[in-house]
């Protein structure tokens, strides 16, 4: 345990710099976040080697597709709100966009369920989005004690 607290006490000291590094600094930094994010589902799923060759490349294409609608829609909220002169019905597109990105997200989850279904044992697939909270949450808990420190 005292061994995992130290990744993410890694991990959450490095996010702290992460927005003076330059791209070559960033893109080993999201490296190790990723290697770091690995061992912890494996561990927590309990994935043997092989599980852990099929389902990783998968679930980290699920996620870079995620990113990119999410990053599609931060950067539509930017242009509406740099815009000074944006008109109501412009509001309520960007709205609907917004919600539209939660069901394309929701889409993009559900069509990855099968592909881990053919890799995960049930129990495993249905401990998956616990392992994402967790994980999530761990990496808060960090920060917020990194954030405390200073």
């Amino acid at each position: 345990m005292k061994r995992l607290s130290l990744y993410i006490l890694t991990a959450m000291i490095a996010l702290l710099g992460v927005s003076t590094l330059n791209a070559q600094d960033r893109a080993q930094w999201m490296n190790e976040l990723r290697q770091y994010k690995r061992s912890y589902f494996a561990k927590e799923l309990e994935l043997t080697r092989e599980q852990q060759n099929k389902f990783f490349p998968l679930y980290e294409e699920m996620e870079e597709q995620t990113g990119k609608l999410e990053e599609e829609t931060r950067l539509m909220e930017k242009r509406l709100t740099d815009a000074p002169d944006a008109s109501d019905l412009e509001y309520e597109k960007a709205t609907e966009a917004i919600y539209e990105t939660k069901v394309k997200q929701a889409t993009l989850e559900q069509s990855y369920l099968e592909k881990f279904s053919q890799v995960l044992s049930p129990k495993q697939l249905f401990e998956l989005k616990s392992v994402e909270r967790r994980f999530s949450r761990d990496m808060v808990k960090q920060y917020s004690r990194l954030r405390s420190k200073k």
